[in-house]
């Protein structure tokens, strides 16, 4: 055996620590110092690898929802033949520990997994812990060696030592103690049999005492991963957007003047936002607006005189983000409508644009705010070919720690009069580390509150923005209208990222009119809501959906006659000749939603087959803890066809139905858009339509039949 050398020489700088190389002195563990020179985390005495839902190695931490069930799991495993387990320990806020048993699910790959959840709100953290089994071995070697009349009476006595143990080191209720005591004693019972014995400490209830509270022996712990817990809304709601000058706008047919909405005007909407079942109404910028280069209608580059402009263009000599706009009221009114939103039962969203006009106070008081060309002038907001000269963007480089204030101060004054959510308008173009400075600044003192990013961009940044605390993530849904497309996508967002990206479902929006949408009319609206409604937990409508606004401007994937630029008169209430109204369909889906539990959770979902292409089939079953989920099931089924009907059959995966149902049980299936009601197998033919009367969605809530 060659010698070790423990005294450092000068051609030896990192001397090798006596504990490492003759670590056999009872009771210490070696030396692993010296694995950190090498760059290695030691694995512990059970190696405990591959921990998983982790955010980027436990920089950041995973994400969930009071009551949201997902899966921990982990590789696990151990020389030798001696038995080995896993457990999940859950870190609640008071640091108090709460374990969950592991269970392997490929006997001899050693992976590990088990299903947790948060029961309340705030920073958990959570590990897995491999150890040593010493009650699992001995079951296994003693019933094999007394069964087969090898060395019984040592492996009897070797299963009393270890329910002693079990009784010594454990702290456990009296009545699992004396349960113990009786197999403890029977095991060495000369009168009875060999079996009899045998049968005492591997009996049911031993091994449930056993499994509750376990002897474990070598606990090796994987790191402390963070875990932050957040309030159902983070993950489930139902938003309706609204640009509030035009709710109550009216127009002078003889001048051609308008006269603006308010937000008494606007307060007025909010039952009838309310009484479709919304949870969230969504305000665009309610700030002054800029009269240099302001845009006109269409988006011209010329305003006329009465023109309102765009609201994302901020800031005029009334004030900036921090400002409302005269016209709509004063902070008495803003604050009248928020109550009244939460008198309906609604929360309020505003839209943080960080942007200004070139009549901003910033642009005097804080030039250093933005870029300044060459020429010394600032420089507007370009997306080539598009141009914005309405709009200077902001600059975080040059001066980070006071503009990083600013918007810090001025997010503090919408929190304090009441708005508990923002949607960000282009979070993608501002730095990374900003936007996870500001949220976690304001988490410290408002963990309420819920930011929704608008950030329609490379999908590194849209998951970097999640990772780093957008609770919602707006996504690629308006673009997938194929079946392929939609099943790839949504089973991305259920299954890769679900652990820190939540999506947000939108069928359009003030800025998005897909060829799909405009197009595909009624068919196209009613299909694109209802799976908007129920692929994810979260979904949107921008107002005007239920008229069916679908004529875009020419040339660009938006409304003609845009709410950005002008006032727009919906009308609400109003019969008007030939003029849709979705408003009883989104009614239908929000009570859908609010009535079925499986429909509020995202990593629940199950694609199923249909002959024709056109056809997408999906199922929602449990998902959530003590809310019913466990017991609810909806499956849909939806023609992506907007122009013709689609008949063909289905090929459901009756296991993944839940409810125990086998592969040749039938089912009770009731339709929740037609109230029809039939018994269905696995290959039930369905007739999926285009528009009224023959519905391109059925929304099945399946029981036993």
């Amino acid at each position: 055996m060659t010698e070790h050398s423990t005294t450092p020489t000068p051609h030896d700088p990192h001397p090798v620590p006596e504990s490492a190389v003759d670590p056999g002195r009872p009771g210490t563990a070696p030396d692993t110092s010296v694995l950190a020179l090498f760059g290695q985390h030691p694995v512990g005495r059970i190696p405990v690898l591959d921990v998983q839902p982790v955010t980027d190695g436990g920089d950041r931490p995973t994400r969930s929802v009071v009551a949201e069930l997902f899966t921990v799991s982990a590789t696990v495993f151990r020389e030798g033949h001696d038995a080995v387990n896993a457990t999940v320990v859950l870190t609640d806020p008071d640091d108090v520990e709460h374990h969950v048993p592991m269970t392997q699910v490929n006997p001899g790959l050693g992976h590990w997994q088990t299903v947790v959840y948060a029961d309340r709100e705030g920073m958990w953290s959570f590990r897995v812990e491999g150890w040593s089994d010493p009650y699992g071995t001995w079951v296994h070697d003693g019933t094999i060696k007394v069964r087969a009349g090898v060395d019984v009476e040592l492996m009897l006595e070797e299963g009393a030592r270890v329910l002693e143990r079990a009784l010594d080191e454990v702290e456990r209720p009296a009545e699992d103690r004396a349960v113990l005591d009786a197999a403890i004693t029977r095991l060495r019972s000369s009168a009875l049999t060999p079996e009899e014995r045998l049968q005492a400490g591997i009996e049911d209830r031993v091994r449930q005492v056993l499994a509750a509270s376990p002897l474990r022996d070598m606990v090796s712990g994987s790191r402390d991963h963070p875990w932050w817990v957040e309030r159902p809304l983070a993950l489930t709601g139902a938003w309706y957007e609204i640009f509030p000058r035009s709710e109550g706008a009216t127009l002078d047919e003889t001048t051609g003047l308008w006269t603006t909405g308010t937000f008494r005007t606007a307060a007025e909407r909010l039952p009838a936002i309310a009484g479709m079942g919304f949870d969230v109404v969504y305000l665009t910028p309610v700030h002054p607006i800029g009269r240099t280069n302001r845009k006109g209608r269409n988006n011209t580059l010329e305003a006329q005189e009465h023109d309102p402009g765009s609201p994302y263009a901020i800031g005029s000599a009334e004030g900036g983000h921090d400002a409302l706009h005269p016209d709509l009221g004063d902070w008495d009114d803003f604050d009248a409508f928020v109550a009244r939103a939460r008198q309906e039962g609604l929360e309020v969203a505003l839209d943080l644009a960080l942007q200004a006009s070139p009549d901003h106070p910033w642009a005097t008081e804080h030039p250093e705010f933005f870029t300044t060309r060459a020429d010394g002038s600032i420089a507007y907001a370009e997306n080539p070919p598009k141009k914005y000269q309405d709009i200077y963007p902001l600059n975080f480089d040059n001066a980070p720690e006071t503009v990083y204030a600013q918007v810090r101060r001025v997010v503090q004054v919408w929190i304090d009069h009441g708005v508990t959510l923002f949607r960000v308008d282009n979070p993608h173009t501002k730095p990374v580390e900003f936007w996870q400075w500001l949220i976690a600044d304001v988490a410290v003192d408002h963990p309420e509150v819920i930011w929704l990013a608008e950030a329609f961009t490379k999908p590194m940044m849209m998951r970097a923005l999640a990772k780093v605390g957008f609770q919602q993530s707006y996504t690629y849904y308006a673009w997938r209208n194929t079946v392929p497309g939609l099943r790839e996508y949504v089973t991305e967002l259920a299954t890769e990222t679900a652990h820190y990206m939540r999506p947000s479902f939108w069928p359009t929006t003030h800025d998005i009119l897909t060829p799909y949408m405009q197009t595909g009319g009624v068919a196209a609206h009613l299909v694109r809501s209802a799976l908007a409604a129920t692929l994810v937990p979260t979904y949107g409508i921008y107002a005007g959906y239920e008229h069916v606004e679908n004529v875009n401007r020419p040339g660009a994937e938006e409304h003609v006659d845009n709410e950005k630029y002008e006032f727009k008169d919906r009308r609400w209430g109003q019969h008007v000749p030939g003029r849709e109204d979705l408003g009883g369909w989104l009614t239908m889906l929000n009570r859908v939603r609010a009535e079925h539990p499986a429909l509020h959770w995202l990593r629940n979902i199950t694609f199923h087959a249909a002959e024709d292409e056109n056809v997408l089939v999906f199922s929602k079953h449990g998902g959530g803890a003590h809310d019913g989920s466990d017991r609810d099931t909806v499956l849909v089924v939806a023609n992506l066809d907007p122009h013709q009907v689609r008949s063909t059959r289905l090929h459901l995966s009756m296991p993944d139905l839940g409810l125990g149902l086998g592969w040749d049980d039938r089912f009770a299936a009731h339709d929740l858009v037609t109230g029809n009601r039939w018994v269905w197998d696995r290959s039930p033919f369905v007739r999926l339509g285009p528009g009224y009367g023959e519905e391109p969605v059925h929304i099945i809530h399946v029981t036993r039949s």
